[in-house]
């Protein structure tokens, strides 16, 4: 399999020698921001859970609250961010979507429309090992209706495999049949469709669906739904054609607007860093003529824009 993150694991590694340059950094007057994102955004996620074990050896106190203490702002968030292992923290953002005054939907169908199967099994462990709840029970305390339905669909991460050559044209017709051609939608149909198929089945349906009615399944989901329900098969749409392509896309809208959306911008660079930021990365460049490493140049600034341009990985 081609690695296609941005950030590898560290060849020579040494949890020991680490620990001991980010405790020199943070040492006596000032601290040093550059080598402790130099350092930070040079090592994988599992070669940072090291750090931690071996920091705690040497200096007897946990890393994540010495940097807290050190660190500050943006800069502070990300590199705690870096320090959390992956499922840890989709679970965290979770929890964090859920369990604020009102829902954090985009996080909610951010991670559960993008994450694989294996993901989402794994997060939900996790959820209820850190939170004490189970996720499924905090969505459906926060969400309703045909919203709520297709996110319990998708949590059960139990999607068909392969492509039933039969069911090409029948899906097609069937979500045809369920939005275009009649006053009226039936969501099940689009949410039973599109929650559990695999994703090279959708991507024939949706092939199949564009001859049948001369429409993007795209333009249909928006015609024919609303609010978080929309949003959340549009997710699931886009992922299903090119999950590079939905994170380009939320990139590009979280640094495209008045103000930076700094909590998506570093929830995707920090999430995808070790998986596809490569791709990410030329679905940017192709779809909006800009590198991402410019476009985040141009939209943060300091040591967290420096950090950003690590987990970047350079400029196309």
């Amino acid at each position: 399999m081609d690695f296609r993150g941005s950030v590898r694991p560290y060849v020579n590694f040494d949890a020991k020698h680490d620990a001991d340059v980010l405790h020199k950094a943070m040492k006596g007057i000032g601290t040093d921001e550059d080598a402790i994102l130099m350092l930070l955004a040079a090592r994988s996620n599992v070669q940072r859970q090291q750090i931690k074990v071996a920091y705690k050896k040497a200096h007897g106190k946990d890393l994540v609250s010495a940097l807290k203490s050190e660190l500050g702002g943006l800069f502070e968030s990300l590199i705690v961010a870096l320090m959390t292992p992956s499922v840890s923290y989709d679970a965290l953002q979770l929890h964090k979507a859920l369990k604020g005054v009102g829902t954090d939907d985009e996080v909610l169908i951010e991670i559960l429309a993008s994450r694989t199967g294996e993901q989402i099994k794994e997060i939900t462990k996790v959820y209820k090992k850190e939170f004490g709840g189970k996720l499924e029970k905090d969505i459906c305390g926060d969400t309703s209706g045909h919203y709520q339905k297709l996110l319990v669909i998708l949590l059960q991460a139990n999607r068909e495999e392969g492509v039933d050559e039969g069911k090409i044209e029948k899906d097609a017709k069937d979500l045809f049949e369920a939005g275009e051609a009649k006053f009226g939608t039936d969501e099940e149909k689009f949410i039973t469709i599109l929650g559990n198929r695999s994703p090279e089945h959708l991507r024939k349906v949706f092939d199949a669906y564009k001859k049948l009615s001369g429409l993007d399944i795209e333009d249909s989901v928006k015609g024919e739904t609303t609010g978080n329900l929309e949003n959340l098969l549009l997710a699931v749409v886009k992922c299903t054609r090119s999950v590079p392509g939905f994170f380009a896309e939320r990139l590009y809208k979280s640094m495209r607007r008045a103000g930076t959306d700094d909590d998506t911008l570093m929830r995707i660079m920090v999430s995808r860093s070790e998986v596809d930021m490569l791709d990410i990365r030329a679905s940017f460049k192709k779809t909006y003529g800009n590198s991402l490493y410019t476009t985040i140049q141009e939209d943060t600034d300091g040591d967290y824009q420096k950090a950003l341009l690590y987990l970047c990985g350079g400029n196309d």
